[in-house]
């Protein structure tokens, strides 16, 4: 919409703004046909007006596609949300999916079934609380494998400047439809070698919302900070079968270690 176009709709709106007043002020006087008619064309503006507003609030009640908004612990040097949760994927449903599926360029599934019987979806958020405008819903039916894990490649951002000093924290906000085991693996690779350090998620202290956190310190591995290369997440289901995994959020964060 150019300058014009914009100055004569609001020109039109101004004008229909003073026809309307000038009804209210007739209507306690008006002839009752006058005031019929006044009356359906009111009934039809309203109708119209009332399902702007619903979308509008609608839309805008949803968290901003593209948000990175979410708490930072104090000194944090680098955080993220993976483009899974920010922003609409290519193709939003899979089934029967395939080990070593690939969900959008971040992340990938990884299982060991001989039949998959596994689906993907992703869900805009639209709870009070939600600051992920996305979440990845995961539907598990007959499980014949023995392990099921989704990754996620952190950004060269997460290398830069890492330190044994550094904590880096993880935050995920899910629901399950049954009780389930979920662990997170931080795994860093520099040089020829790759530090593990895998944290259970404590989901029996999640709140309503179903967000938990873990810390992985760095500290007490043996990382050379010299060779960082890449890093990436593994999320760990243990007995998955049967059940309805939605991850509503996941970010992580790196700050460093306060100092005694």
């Amino acid at each position: 919409m150019d300058r014009w176009e914009g100055a004569w709709e609001r020109a039109l709106d101004r004008g229909a703004l003073r026809r309307w007043t000038r009804a209210v002020r007739r209507a306690p006087q008006a002839e009752l046909g006058l005031l019929r008619r006044d009356a359906d064309r009111a009934r039809v503006l309203q109708a119209r007006l009332a399902e702007v507003v619903a979308c509008a609030e609608g839309r805008l009640a949803l968290p901003r596609l593209g948000s990175t908004a979410f708490p930072r612990p104090g000194g944090t040097d680098w955080a993220w949300r993976p483009r899974l949760w920010r922003g609409p994927l290519e193709g939003r449903g899979l089934a029967g999916v395939e080990s070593r599926t690939r969900i959008g360029d971040e992340a990938t599934l990884f299982h060991d079934c001989r039949v998959s019987e596994l689906t993907l979806r992703q869900l805009r958020n639209a709870r009070e609380g939600d600051l992920a405008p996305f979440a990845l819903a995961l539907d598990v039916f007959r499980f014949d494998g023995s392990f099921l894990s989704l990754a996620l490649d952190l950004p060269p951002e997460a290398c830069e400047g890492l330190k044994r000093r550094h904590l880096v924290r993880l935050d995920v906000a899910l629901e399950l439809e049954r009780p389930l085991e979920v662990f997170a693996r931080l795994n860093v690779r520099h040089g020829p070698n790759t530090e593990s350090i895998v944290r259970e998620l404590p989901l029996h202290q999640a709140g309503r919302d179903g967000a938990v956190f873990v810390e992985f310190d760095l500290a007490y591995s043996k990382l050379n900070e010299r060779r960082v290369e890449t890093m990436w997440l593994d999320l760990i289901l243990e007995g998955p079968e049967m059940n309805r995994v939605v991850l509503r959020d996941l970010t992580m964060a790196r700050y460093p270690r306060a100092e005694l």
